[in-house]
Formats: structure tokens, sequence, C-alpha cells
């Protein structure tokens, strides 16, 4: 049984899955990159633009987010995305304004705060303006960003960009409204420009303190928000002499405010995430044998990094060969089920996983499904009654 509870962020929505009391081996808490493109398919899934898992921390934080677009691939970080978790967190756990979460991400660690308003307000931490740490291959201009011009869809494009964690260019404009952004965002995502693809914004400036953006996440296509690339917009729109540091930005699915603090470099992000509902996957979604894949229209993941059998064996033959011969688990080497398994298990033989799969497969064993539909209704029910509680009937 697969609980979750669906919050959203400006029109940006998310399936939010509390792991938080998982085994460390559980990295991904059983999520394959197919299993989250159905999830987050809107006709045959629950719908999201992605799927968050609040999980042990690693580093010294208080928790660690992974975080999951909806065609399966995993970015650095998500700005609406990281103010949806800090909302769950304090519904679920009762908490009130002034709250702080010290949350590891990708992107580094990142920390909300729980507003007396029930907005969020993050420390996105410094903008990444090194050309490699964007990544991008535009050099450094005479704003101090890199910047120049790019050729898709037909069209010469004068761009910025910026790192938040992850890729941003911003492109000036004089009305988005006219933007093709199904064309330009797809091409401009993938330019060789940016390695790693990117996300791609248009802004059109009305004040030095007001602007309007349109958002292609990379992973996700057309979105209603983006609070990386918020930040990232208004580092470009500043440098650019377009802004001052400090800014609303208006996006499809409503404002954010943006302050690019001048002491200590940080941008500083506030906006509303709000609950949307409460659910249990039904057991049929989550089998992978009954469905077959999408041939129309499919969008594959980033490959993962070589970790088949064949490399797995290679490291092997590296070890030493007593050992090996004494146990044969010890000459294998570590690998992350969540990025190395996302097509199928390449070690079934001795999975790292497997006795958190085994208490798993013992519990539904030992249950039937009466049972575990009334566990997971009774909690969802309690996180409602605590939600009510706390922020009243519409939930703050």
């Amino acid at each position: 049984m697969l609980q979750f509870s669906k919050y959203q962020g400006l029109g940006n929505d998310f399936l939010m899955l509390d792991g938080r009391n998982a085994p460390e081996e559980d990295d991904s808490l059983g999520l394959t990159s197919e299993l989250v493109r159905r999830l987050c398919d809107r006709r045959f899934g629950v719908g999201g633009d992605g799927v968050i898992l609040a999980l042990p921390p690693g580093q010294g934080g208080e928790l660690r987010m992974r975080i999951f677009n909806a065609d399966g691939t995993e970015p650095e970080m998500c700005g609406n995305g990281i103010r949806c978790l800090a909302r769950f967190l304090a519904d679920s756990d009762g908490d009130q304004p002034g709250r702080q979460w010290q949350i590891e991400t990708l992107a580094g660690r990142i920390v909300p705060e729980l507003q007396e308003d029930g907005t969020i307000r993050v420390d996105m931490g410094r903008p990444l303006l090194d050309p490699e740490a964007v990544p991008t291959t535009l050099p450094v201009g005479e704003a101090g960003i890199p910047q120049g011009d790019l050729e898709a869809a037909g069209y010469t494009f004068s761009v910025g960009a910026a790192g938040m964690g992850n890729p941003h260019v911003v492109i000036p404009v004089t009305d988005v409204a006219l933007v093709e952004l199904d064309s330009f965002g797809a091409a401009l995502e993938v330019h060789p420009a940016f390695p790693a693809r990117t996300n791609v914004h248009f802004v059109q400036v009305l004040s030095p303190t007001h602007l309007v953006m349109r958002v292609w996440e990379r992973g996700a296509g057309p979105t209603l928000a983006c609070g990386t690339g918020a930040c990232a917009t208004l580092v470009v729109c500043h440098r650019l002499g377009l802004s001052e540091r400090r800014a609303r930005l208006d996006l499809p699915g409503g404002p954010l405010e943006i302050d690019w603090d001048e002491a200590t470099g940080h941008l500083f992000m506030t906006g509303p995430a709000e609950a949307v509902f409460d659910g249990v996957v039904a057991p049929a979604l989550l089998d992978l044998e009954q469905h077959e894949p999408d041939q129309q229209g499919a969008v594959e993941p980033a490959p993962a990094p070589r970790a088949d059998s064949a490399a797995l064996e290679d490291d092997a033959a590296d070890q030493d060969p007593e050992v090996a011969a004494s146990n044969p688990a010890s000459a294998l080497p570590e690998i992350n089920c969540a990025v190395a398994c996302v097509n199928g298990c390449v070690r079934p033989d001795a999975c790292p996983s497997a006795e958190a799969r085994a208490r798993v497969a013992a519990l539904l064993e030992s249950r039937s499904l009466d049972d575990l539909v009334a566990i997971a209704t009774n909690s969802l029910d309690d996180r409602t009654r605590a939600r009510i509680e706390a922020n009243g009937p519409l939930g703050g």
C-alpha cells in the first residue's frame, strides 16, 4: 500500500511520501522511474508534476529530500517542491510558525521556515554564476553572468544563465504572452550549451520590482511555477540592469517574492504551499506487470550510471579472490538500488535491499487487504484531523 499526500505551490503539484523512518537501504521507497511516470500521469495515475520523498538525513541535516520529475528523472532541487515539503512536514508534525527545517538536497542544504501567514520562506543559498557550476558553455559576459546568443527552433535568443543547484536559462522578452513556449522551451531545454539540459524561463519586466515570467521545466515541460527558476530569473534580470535585488515575480500559478540579500548573497523565496488531499494508491497501479509500456510518446528517463551485471562482475573480479571465495557478497561493490536498478534488479542473487523487501512482503502476507486499507485510512484520518485542528477547516 502506497500512502501519499498531494500538495501544490502556485499550481506546481507534488505527491509527498514520508519515508523518514524508512531503513537506510530503502533510498527510493520502492519507486522506479516507470512507477513515478505512472503516478504522475494525470489520466491514468494520481497526477502531478513530480514525486517528493522525505528520507532520513545522510549528512547531518534533519532530513533528506529526493524529488523526481513527472518523466522519472531526478533533478537537483525544486523551490516549489521544498516549500510543499515544508508545509507537509508542518501539517504532519503539528509544527508552528517559526519552525525551520535543515533539509539535505542534491543542491546542498536548504532551510525553509514556516511563516505566521502560513507561507513558507526559503533560504535558497547563493546563485551559481560560474559557467562550469551552472553548467553551461556560455561565457561570462559584461553583466558578470554566463550570457550570449543561442539559436533554437529557427530563432536567435539573447540569454543569461544562472544555477540554483540546477541549471536555468533566462530570456527577457517584451511580451511573455506571445512566446511559443512549447516549441521554444523544448528546443532550449536540450540546447548543446547546457550539457545537463536546462530549465527555461521567459521574463517580461513591468517595473524594476515587478516581473512576469513563464516556465518550461526540465523534465516536466510547461508548469505553473518554478521557485528556483524565479530566483535565477531575478539574478539574471538584476545583473542585466532590468530589476532591483528584491521583486515580485508573477508566474502562471501566482506570485513569489524573491529577495537577493546583498549582505549575505543569499536568495530568499517566499510563497504559498497548500495541502490538496491525502490518498492511498490502488495496488493494481503499483503492479508493473499489469501495465504495458506506453508506446506513444513515453518519455525515457536520463540514462543511469552504468551498474549492470557485467559492470558488477568486472568490479568483483578485481577483488581479492580469497575474500570472494569465503564471502561472495563481500566481493561485490556497493550499489545504490535507487539509481542502478531503475530498470530492474541488477543483483538478484545478492540484493542489498532484499531484507527490507522481505519485511514488506512478510507484512503483506500477514495482513488482509482490508486490514491494510484500514491502517492507511486511519492514518490519513489522523493527519487530516491534525491539519484541521492546527490550521482550520481550509488548511490555513
